[in-house]
């Protein structure tokens, strides 16, 4: 006969149960907080923050830039019809998705935004928190149970068993797949509206996660989903086995894209005649100039509006004539800018450390990672300087750098290559894996954190001002990534002691 005895409420507290004869105690963990340690698990990033920053690092949403689409045909039938559960939205780069697909979760949000789950991932293939299919289905899934927490059940039933590897090893697609599936399944589930951008920057395991969209939205008629993509055949051939898609081709969509592109170019220029304190006919001569060769692109816009912004307004009509129409004229003449200029090589060295990076780079974790020239590691104002050198490509947000866009990214790896890894990929990730190894060498050391006392609680624990683990966050945990990428046999480790190499590594 066995009785047990519970102490602080229940589901909490100390409970002791007497069994045989021998007397058992176990603390419960508060629910509450069992939910919380499964959310903070879960989530990778909050799909709410990275849209934030997504719009801020494009200059803010512009109403006139994604209006057209509500009036759009295919869009409408896909709102309005029951069956109509898949909108997929594709265009070629810079043609505004991605903001495009803010405008409509804003809209959604407005309009329905209280009887309905509005969930949303962007996919960013220069972030590996951001650019697999695992991570997207976390982020869907951390955006419905907070959304509707009484979902968090579904997680939870997995979760209570694996804990946080549920999320992370190798089966982590199949178990969240499920999950997912039960979620969709549960009769409680609101109307819901799915929004995936930029499927073409999932980078591992597009398929699946192509496979699960054309599956769910075929399966569920409460749940309605709307995806944006490049104008891959490899994504269409599988989106078309939906049930029912309604494509929508920014291409094909010209007058409307091109329409909402003048209005964007409009408002840039009426900040930049605010800013620069333009004389009309300068003011007109700019957006005359952005008009005939946007090519209907609105990141062509930006980024020339960028540059024009740090250009004298006495040498705007002269540097007018410098910027050729195309996204990859750009790029090359930015490139030109970088060779002549007179950090030419510091500007090389960045350029080619953020195009192998696996995520964003802080500004102290580039100092680490990048051999900058004396004097400057500890200029933040100077690196920032070389930063704006590389401006049509790289740009920096609260002490992150970043690539302005994917296409800046792909210039740099295709195109510019010879210019920026002169030795070869290869050898860059040497130098990568080389100087993390040395930084890391450098700053780690036994209770780097100056603990006193041994078993503190982390309640205690006063985070010191400057965080000394800064510099080698990055250094820390993608070191290994570099040093198998600067391989072309990573089979060459097969057998390798971990001495014997490190004995090799002290010799070179």
């Amino acid at each position: 006969m066995g009785t047990n005895i519970s102490y602080g409420g229940p589901n909490s507290g100390l409970q002791i149960g007497e069994n045989r004869g021998h007397i058992t105690a176990q603390f419960v963990q508060p629910e509450a907080s069992l939910n919380q340690a499964c959310l903070r698990d879960l989530r990778t990033t909050s799909p709410h923050d990275d849209k934030d920053r997504i719009e801020q690092t494009n200059g803010g949403l512009l109403i006139d830039s994604y209006r057209w689409i509500l009036d759009n045909e295919q869009f409408r039938q896909w709102q309005d019809n029951q069956s109509s559960r898949l909108l997929w939205i594709k265009g070629d780069p810079g043609k505004g998705k991605t903001m495009l697909l803010c405008g409509i979760i804003d809209e959604l949000t407005r309009v329905i935004g209280g009887n309905s789950n509005i969930c949303f991932f962007f996919c960013q293939a220069t972030d590996v928190r951001l650019n697999n299919a695992t991570a997207v289905l976390r982020g869907l899934i951390y955006s419905l149970v907070q959304k509707q927490p009484s979902l968090l059940s579904h997680v939870r039933s997995q979760y209570d068993q694996a804990g946080k590897t549920l999320f992370e090893d190798v089966n982590a697609w199949n178990a969240l797949s499920k999950v997912f599936n039960n979620i969709m399944n549960d009769q409680t589930l609101q109307n819901t509206y799915l929004v995936i951008d930029a499927l073409d920057e999932c980078t591992t395991d597009l398929p699946l996660l192509l496979d699960l969209v054309v599956q769910e939205s075929s399966t569920h008629s409460h749940v309605k989903w709307i995806v944006s993509s490049r104008n891959w055949p490899g994504i269409q051939e599988r989106l078309d086995t939906a049930t029912e898609t309604a494509p929508i081709s920014l291409e094909l969509n010209e007058t409307s894209v091109s329409n909402a592109v003048r209005q964007f170019i409009r408002y840039k220029v009426y900040q930049l005649a605010e800013v620069k304190k333009y004389k009309d006919e300068i003011r007109d001569a700019v957006y005359r100039h952005l008009s005939l060769h946007s090519q209907g692109t609105f990141l062509w816009v930006a980024l020339v509006c960028q540059d024009l912004n740090r250009t004298s307004r006495r040498h705007v009509l002269k540097k007018l004539k410098e910027f050729p129409p195309g996204l990859d004229a750009l790029y090359g003449r930015m490139i030109d800018q970088v060779r002549t200029s007179e950090d030419a090589e510091a500007c090389k060295r960045i350029l080619a450390v953020m195009s192998i990076a696996y995520r964003p780079i802080t500004l102290a974790e580039l100092t680490a990672l990048v051999e900058i020239p004396d004097g400057l590691s500890d200029d933040d104002e100077a690196l920032l300087e070389i930063i704006a050198i590389c401006g049509s490509f790289l740009t920096c947000r609260e002490d992150v750098i970043v690539f302005v866009h994917q296409s800046a990214k792909e210039f740099l790896l295709e195109k510019a290559r010879i210019e920026v890894f002169p030795e070869g990929h290869e050898a860059e990730h040497l130098a990568m894996f080389s100087r993390s190894l040395q930084t890391m060498l450098k700053t780690l050391r036994h209770n780097i954190l100056d603990i006193k006392l041994v078993g503190i609680s982390t309640e205690e624990f006063t985070q010191p001002r400057s965080n000394p683990l800064a510099a080698v966050k990055y250094a820390c945990v993608y070191w290994v990534d570099h040093l198998l990428e600067g391989f072309y046999d990573r089979n060459i480790f097969t057998g390798l002691k971990a001495s014997a190499f490190w004995d090799a590594y002290q010799k070179e």
